[in-house]
C-alpha cells in the first residue's frame, strides 16, 4: 500500500510529516453528511484520529501533490479497509465514503471547510472559533453543523492558507489577509488580538465569474445603467466604485473589467490578489507584508509608483485605503485615463471626503481646495454599491463629477436606485432609474465610438 509515495527510509529526518503527527485533525459531520448518536460520533472520531496519525505516518507529503487524486483515494480507502478489517469494526457504506472524503480533505485540502468551498450556494464562510462556523447564502447567515477539532487544528488550517502565498501569521503578526487559489478573499485572525480562539473569514469567489449580464439579471442594476458603464471603460473615463463591506464592490471591478480592450496593457495592484481580469495584457502585482525581522514590507503605494513606470494604459488598485490614494489621483490626472479603484464609503459624497482624508493623512500640509481640485479633475465617475438588509447588493447610484464651484466638488446623479418598498418575503422594493440628467461627456463618449440606446438618460414621463 501507498508503495509509489510511502516512506521506505528509516531516517527520522526524513519523515516530511512529524510537524503535523500531533496534529490528528478531525471534523464533525458536515451539513450533507448521515447524523450519528453521541455514542456513535465519539466511536467514528476516534476511528478518524487514529486513521489519520497512521495515514500521515505512512505518507510522504512531499509527494501526495504529484499523485492523481484518484489514486489517491484508491489508497486512502484501502488503508481505512485495513484497519477496519483488523479491529473488526464494520462501517456502513455511507460513514465509510465519509470518512475516506474527510481523510482526503486534510491531506489535500482545507479539512472542514472543503465541503463549504464547493457548495456553490455559499457567498461567505465565517469560523468564529474552531466549534463555531457560519455560511452566508443569499444574503442571510446560518450555522453550519462544521467544525474543528481543536484550536490547533484551525491554526494549522489557517496556517495551512497563509503558507501558500508566502505569508505568516503568528503572536508578533496575529492577523493577515490572504486568498485562496482561486481568488477568493481570506481574513484570518488569532490570539491573542482574538480573544475567544482563531477567526476565519473567506469571501468565496464565483467560479463563473459575474458579467455585466448577470448583474442585469439578477436585478442589481438596469439595461440603460449597464450600457453607461461599459461605455465609460471603454471610452477611459477614471472611475470609482464604492461602498460598504460586502457590497460588491470587487465584483462589479471585475464586471466592469470585461469592457476593457485587449489591446491595452492593464496593471493591477492588490493587498491580496483577487481580481479575475479576463484580458492577455495584465500584470498584477500584490503588496508584501514585513518579514520575521520587521522588514522587506511592500506598501500598495510603492507599487503604484512603480506601476507608472511600466508602461501601463491602465492602473486599477484593488482597494485604496491610505496614502496610495494620493499616487492613484495623479496617475489619473498624468494621462494614465480609464483607471479604476473601490473604495469604503456609504455614499458617493462620502467617497469623495474619504479621498480627502487619505490624501491629508500623508502630512504633505496640502490646502484641502488642491486635494479637491485633483479629485475633480481625476475622476470623472463614481459608483455607488450597496447590499440591502435583505441580502441584495445593489447600484444605488450613478454619479458625474463635474468640476469645482468655489472649493466644492460638484456632482449629479445619472441613475440612481429608488425604494418603493418591502415585499411581504422581506425583500426590498424598488426600481433603478435615470434621472433625466444627460451626462456632460457624451458627447466624449459618443466620439469615443459609444452609442447608447434611444432614451438611455430619459426620465419615467418624458
Amino acid at each position: 500500500m501507498f508503495k509509489n509515495f510511502l516512506h521506505t527510509g528509516s531516517d527520522p529526518g526524513e519523515n516530511v510529516v512529524v510537524a503535523l503527527n500531533n496534529d490528528a485533525d478531525e471534523t464533525v459531520a458536515q451539513t450533507d453528511q448521515p447524523s450519528l448518536d453521541d455514542r456513535e460520533l465519539v466511536k467514528f472520531l476516534d476511528l478518524k484520529s487514529r486513521l489519520h496519525d497512521i495515514l500521515l505516518d505512512r505518507l510522504n507529503l512531499n509527494v501526495v501533490e504529484k499523485i492523481v487524486p484518484a489514486e489517491l483515494r484508491r489508497e486512502v480507502a484501502n488503508l481505512v479497509g485495513e484497519v477496519l478489517a483488523e479491529e473488526n469494526s464494520p462501517l456502513r457504506a455511507e460513514e465509510f465514503k465519509r470518512i475516506v472524503d474527510e481523510l482526503m480533505d486534510e491531506v489535500i485540502g482545507l479539512g472542514p471547510l472543503e465541503p463549504l468551498l464547493a457548495d456553490p450556494t455559499i457567498n461567505d464562510i465565517l469560523v468564529n472559533g474552531y466549534s463555531s462556523v457560519f455560511v452566508e447564502r443569499f444574503g442571510v447567515l446560518e450555522p453550519t453543523n462544521a467544525r474543528f477539532r481543536d484550536e490547533k487544528h484551525l491554526l494549522r488550517i489557517i496556517d495551512k492558507i497563509v503558507s501558500r502565498i508566502g505569508r505568516r501569521v503568528d503572536e508578533s503578526n496575529p492577523w493577515v489577509d490572504a486568498r485562496l487559489d482561486d481568488g477568493s478573499r481570506v481574513n484570518a485572525i488569532i490570539r491573542p488580538c482574538a480573544i475567544d480562539g482563531p477567526a476565519l473569514s473567506i469571501r468565496k469567489f464565483s467560479k463563473i465569474p459575474l458579467t455585466m449580464e448577470r448583474l442585469i439579471t439578477a436585478g442589481s442594476l438596469s439595461r440603460q445603467a449597464c450600457d453607461l458603464l461599459n461605455g465609460l471603460v471603454q471610452a477611459r473615463m477614471n472611475v470609482l466604485i464604492s461602498g460598504g463591506t460586502g457590497s460588491g464592490k470587487t465584483t462589479m471591478l471585475n464586471a466592469m473589467s470585461a469592457s476593457i480592450s485587449n489591446k491595452e496593457r492593464i496593471v493591477t495592484i492588490e493587498d491580496a490578489a483577487e481580481l479575475q481580469l479576463q484580458q492577455s495584457h495584465v500584470v498584477r502585482l500584490e503588496t508584501r507584508p514585513p518579514n520575521p525581522s520587521g522588514g522587506g514590507t511592500v506598501h500598495q503605494r510603492d507599487l503604484v509608483r512603480n506601476a507608472l513606470r511600466m508602461r501601463p494604459d491602465r492602473i486599477i488598485v484593488g482597494e485604496v485605503r491610505g496614502a496610495e490614494a494620493f499616487d492613484m489621483l495623479q496617475a489619473m490626472n498624468t494621462g494614465h485615463d480609464g483607471s479604476m479603484t473601490t473604495v469604503h464609503a456609504n455614499s458617493a459624497r462620502d467617497a469623495i471626503g474619504r479621498i480627502e482624508q487619505m490624501v491629508s493623512m500623508m502630512g504633505l500640509d496640502l490646502p484641502l481646495s488642491a486635494i479637491r481640485s485633483q479629485i475633480a479633475s481625476g475622476l470623472n465617475f463614481i459608483v455607488q454599491l450597496s447590499r440591502l438588509s435583505d441580502g441584495k447588493r445593489k447600484v444605488m447610484s450613478i454619479s458625474e463629477i463635474n468640476g469645482m464651484e468655489g472649493d466644492v466638488v460638484v456632482m449629479q446623479d445619472v441613475f440612481i436606485y429608488r425604494r418603493t418598498g418591502v415585499s411581504e418575503t422581506g425583500e426590498i422594493e424598488g426600481e433603478f432609474l435615470p434621472t433625466g440628467i444627460r451626462p456632460r461627456c457624451a458627447e466624449q463618449l459618443e466620439a469615443a465610438g459609444v452609442s447608447f440606446r434611444e432614451g438611455t438618460f430619459s426620465s419615467q414621463g418624458d
